[in-house]
């Protein structure tokens, strides 16, 4: 069974970016999630269409601080990453998974891309790091039976080619 994730971070009130791509995506992803650091309010309309936690520029209380979501084959974590200390290192994130019994996590906070079935999909409004200069990331995690393929894009939607990656799944 073949997924197709989208997920996004730290946009820091950039509500304009968001819409766009709930606009662009709905019906042609299984779902949508946002890591934090989002800055609007827990009950806004767009959260209707994704699944969404707080991060530590959070300030509505309503925001829960982890999600497990199982969708189709795939169980996820969803996390800002700032409880665990992911700018120290991913290890508590690892232990998390596991004790939610997690195949993939999602989570934000450090603006910097990366994955490792621990997808950060960096930053769609304030980018750090390597690829900062691209101005902004998002990801879409495709799986099915034998892989994991995350293929990250920038603003306008578009695939970054150098920014693909792929993981077989351990049978």
């Amino acid at each position: 069974m073949e997924m197709l994730y989208l997920i996004v971070s730290d946009s820091h009130g950039d509500r304009d970016i968001l819409c766009k791509l709930v606009k662009n995506y709905t019906g042609k992803v299984d779902a949508m999630f946002h890591c934090g650091d989002s800055e609007l309010k827990s009950d806004d309309e767009l959260f209707d269409k994704m699944i969404v936690v707080g991060g530590n520029c959070d300030y509505d209380p309503e925001f829960l601080g982890q999600a497990v979501k199982q969708v189709g084959p795939d169980r996820m974590l969803l996390v800002h990453g700032h409880l665990l200390g992911v700018g120290f290192g991913l290890n508590r994130l690892d232990f998390k998974m596991q004790e939610e019994g997690c195949g993939i996590a999602f989570f934000g906070h450090t603006h910097q891309l990366g994955a490792s079935l621990m997808i950060n999909p960096g930053s769609i409004s304030f980018p750090r790091g390597k690829y900062a200069s691209i101005g902004g990331t998002y990801a879409l995690l495709e799986t099915d039976e034998d892989y994991y393929r995350i293929q990250y894009y920038n603003r306008d939607m578009k695939p970054i080619k150098e920014l693909k990656v792929v993981f077989e799944r351990g049978k």
